[in-house]
């Protein structure tokens, strides 16, 4: 199973933890594979300035099973751009998608979520507005929640920052077995964790 992970200027460092989940998970699925992919191959720019490279450009990118959308401050500029928002119009009629906290603000910019039900980032520092109220406010066709996950069948979306861990082990569990995610949150000593958030957040499947 191929994932990819969507890069972009100013996505928030927290949320490369999707491909450490990943790595972790190769070790219990050896078949996993992913990429990073962004409008070109090459270095991109994280909200902090950490660096990262791309390994693949929209133009190269080979079809994927998973595209993973993360979250940061950049989705603001991420919402305005024509290349990303046309490179995940594309990749939907194919891939599953799967935004993790601000990231699900590009997929409804995208027309991705009309008509669904969705989550996403819901703490923030005062005054900033919670994305989850922005997303509210600005798409009235899509039903907002508070929620840890919602599964949408083809679109998932995640709450915020490190929650993209728990979305990440549940995508897991669904494409592959619920063994192999509980073995994968095991090794990563993430077990207490994911049992404490599953216990205050929703997961929301088949709405």
């Amino acid at each position: 199973m191929k994932f990819g992970l969507l890069l972009y200027p100013g996505v928030e460092p927290i949320d490369l933890a999707t491909v450490g989940v990943l790595s972790m998970a190769k070790r219990v699925v050896p078949q996993i594979e992913y990429v990073t992919v962004a409008a070109d191959a090459g270095c991109v720019s994280m909200s902090n300035g950490l660096r990262v490279m791309a390994d693949l450009s929209f133009a190269d990118a080979p079809n994927l099973d998973v595209i993973i959308v993360p979250g940061g401050p950049g989705w603001e500029q991420a919402c305005r751009d024509k290349n990303i928002l046309d490179y995940l119009s594309r990749t939907a009629k194919h891939a599953k998608i799967v935004s993790v906290c601000t990231g699900a603000m590009i997929l409804a910019a995208a027309g991705l979520l009309n008509g669904k039900t969705v989550t996403t980032k819901v703490e923030v520092v005062p005054p900033e507005d919670p994305p989850l109220d922005v997303l509210t406010k600005q798409y009235p066709d899509i039903k907002t929640r508070h929620a840890l996950i919602v599964d949408e069948g083809k679109i998932v979306t995640g709450g915020g920052v490190t929650l993209c861990i728990d979305t990440i082990l549940y995508i897991i569990e669904r494409e592959i077995g619920a063994r192999e995610a509980d073995e994968v949150a095991r090794i990563m000593e993430y077990q207490a964790a994911r049992q404490a958030n599953a216990a205050r957040l929703a997961k929301i499947v088949g709405v």
